[in-house]
């Protein structure tokens, strides 16, 4: 393997310094799309919510079906230039949505472009995550994951904080089309920097072939069976993402569209529009996820993180608890919008805070403990696994805010995480991770 032999920070190493850049600039892209898109179909269809959970499935539906798919071209496949080429593939589908976009102007040409872009995208998504999400261990050394893992998170962290900000102040004072010019631009650079990594590939011998493409899925999935904890571990997941998807995708625009917008006043309306205080929200669980990705950098690796996973996953349940009880007394009984928004800010904190917590260890686990040349069809199958329900979990919730409601959107998600991290908590299995 091609990794710079380096000490002390990660950031000697000059291939992760480019793909670091590379996925900066790229997450900000991801960052500003995801959020204008979420308002812009709630606006220009009179808040319908279901549409959003329709557009949300759609996309997490073909991301999953192309993620195996990614996951055989990774292992096979020169790992960059993968990443590359889905990096300018997703910037020029932005471009040509603006272009189409700017020609036709009715709301429902704006929707079916954006679904149109939605789709492919996320195909091209599903081909890029498996390759970007097993080349760490390829260039950094193996005392160095979860260093470099902790400043990914950083690195995220600080674009729920600055990145997601931003997207509201943009979003409030730009067009939609030349905000979607901004995140073209971002994806295209991605690719430029990414294009300078190297790392040592071992083409294989043999040709591409929807025959060798399946046998390599069957090898994957098999190799996956045999290590019982991650199957466990990815279980647990797959009905806790399941339950706690539909609080940001679904929940939280609804929420900011409706009983925000939509009040007579609200905290700080003087100084934020509605949208921001989305942004507000991810920026605080950006801030302690930060102070969390900071700690973890500097401690080394403990061997096992089953057990304190589903502990952390419990007080997640607890706070989720709380953020229900609290819309149930304070917005749907109409005793404080403003209590609830400093409540849900207060949830959002130690959420942010928990989650580091979580997925650093897990994730540094598992490139540890799956052979090299397994790495992206075994990481391909475990994205499948852990986020197979989201796009239903989408629809439903769109149906459920739709005919009934965020309080009883709210009280099935927080029940549902609930069962799944204490099923996590009392599995032996799962403690072997």
């Amino acid at each position: 393997m091609n990794k710079e032999q380096t000490g002390g920070s990660v950031f000697r190493n000059q291939n992760f310094r480019l793909g670091f850049f590379g996925a900066l600039v790229s997450e900000l892209g991801a960052v500003l799309y995801s959020f204008a898109v979420s308002f812009y179909i709630l606006e220009i269809s009179g808040n319908d919510a279901f549409l959003q959970g329709l557009y949300l499935a759609l996309c997490g539906a073909v991301l999953l079906l192309m993620t195996p798919l990614g996951g055989v071209l990774g292992d096979r496949w020169n790992k960059v230039k993968i990443m590359v080429a889905c990096d300018y593939a997703k910037g020029g589908l932005i471009l040509l949505a603006t272009l189409l976009m700017l020609l036709f102007r009715q709301p429902r040409a704006h929707i079916a472009v954006l679904f149109a872009v939605g789709v492919l995208g996320s195909a091209v998504s599903g081909i890029f995550s498996p390759a970007a999400g097993s080349l760490m261990p390829h260039i950094v050394e193996d005392e160095k994951l979860q260093q470099a893992n902790a400043w990914y998170s950083v690195k995220s962290s600080l674009q729920s904080i600055f990145g997601v900000v931003l997207a509201g102040v943009l979003y409030a004072a730009l067009p939609i089309t030349r905000l979607f010019l901004i995140v073209g631009v971002c994806y295209v650079l991605s690719g430029v920097s990414e294009m300078f990594i190297r790392y040592e590939h071992r083409p294989s011998a043999e040709r591409m072939s929807v025959r060798l493409v399946l046998s390599d899925m069957r090898e994957g999935l098999g190799y996956l069976r045999t290590q019982k904890a991650i199957m466990a571990l990815m279980t647990a997941i797959l009905f806790i993402n399941f339950f706690f998807s539909p609080i940001g995708g679904n929940f939280i625009p609804f929420f900011i569209k409706t009983d925000v917008a939509l009040a007579p006043g609200y905290l700080f309306d003087e100084l934020l529009t509605p949208e921001l205080w989305s942004s507000v929200f991810s920026m605080l669980i950006g801030l302690s996820s930060l102070v969390g990705s900071v700690i973890l950098s500097a401690r080394k690796p403990k061997e096992k993180c089953g057990r304190s996973t589903a502990i952390r996953l419990c007080v997640i349940s607890v706070v989720m608890v709380a953020l229900t009880l609290g819309y149930w007394l304070l917005v749907d009984r109409g005793l404080s919008l403003n209590a609830f928004l400093l409540l849900f800010s207060l949830g959002c904190l130690l959420i942010g805070f928990s989650i580091v917590f979580i997925n650093i260890p897990v994730n540094t686990a598992l490139m540890r403990a799956v052979d090299r040349d397994k790495l992206s069809k075994v990481t391909s199958f475990i994205s499948m696994i852990s986020q197979g329900l989201i796009p239903i979990a989408s629809v439903l919730a769109g149906l459920v805010l739709r005919f009934l409601g965020s309080t009883p959107l709210l009280i099935g998600c927080t029940a549902g995480f609930a069962a799944a991290a204490l099923f996590l908590l009392f599995n032996r299995e799962a403690r072997e991770i």
